[in-house]
């Protein structure tokens, strides 16, 4: 098998060399945590039980798959300011910040709880990449942070008010 060479992955960019690597670097960050978060959305729909179980089972599926489209369009816009992405589970690992779950049962309502804070944990990434961005005058990758940005909100928006006692 032939390898290449990180030069051979190197797409060109009219980005400076700093904020390339500064902006992949917290990309990378926060796609781990896009990951992290995917798998326990995962985790949660696979797990939930209890007398609104259809509902949470769908929404936590729901919101994963966004999540991993998410995942997706981070690491290619990585990809596109030249620099390489996450490679590995212990890749993930290492640079996540967001926590796990590694509970044998978590009641339903601490689910949307957990979740709802974790996608403003999310946020709080998002808007650390953002800034790098834009201090790189980045605006393709601001943009598609405001994006993802909202998408995160709106999914800490609909776990916060399903969670909500009546």
């Amino acid at each position: 098998m032939t390898t290449a060479s990180p030069e051979q992955l190197n797409t060109p960019s009219d980005l400076g060399t700093e904020a390339t690597v500064a902006l992949a670097d917290r990309l990378n960050a926060t796609l781990a945590d896009s990951f992290a978060l995917y798998l326990k959305t995962k985790n949660f729909h696979w797990h939930v039980s209890g007398p609104n179980f259809r509902d949470y089972h769908l929404l936590f599926d729901e919101q994963a798959g966004q999540i991993l489209l998410s995942t997706d369009a981070i690491a290619e816009r990585v990809r596109k300011i030249g620099k390489t992405t996450v490679r590995s589970i212990s890749d993930i690992a290492r640079r996540q910040t967001l926590p796990e779950n590694n509970a044998g049962f978590v009641g339903a309502r601490d689910m949307l709880a957990e979740l709802a804070n974790d996608n403003l944990h999310l946020v709080q990434s998002l808007r650390a990449a953002k800034a790098v961005a834009d201090e790189a005058r980045d605006n393709a990758t601001s943009g598609l942070i405001d994006a993802w940005t909202d998408e995160a909100e709106q999914r800490a928006w609909f776990l916060f008010e399903t969670g909500r006692h009546g």
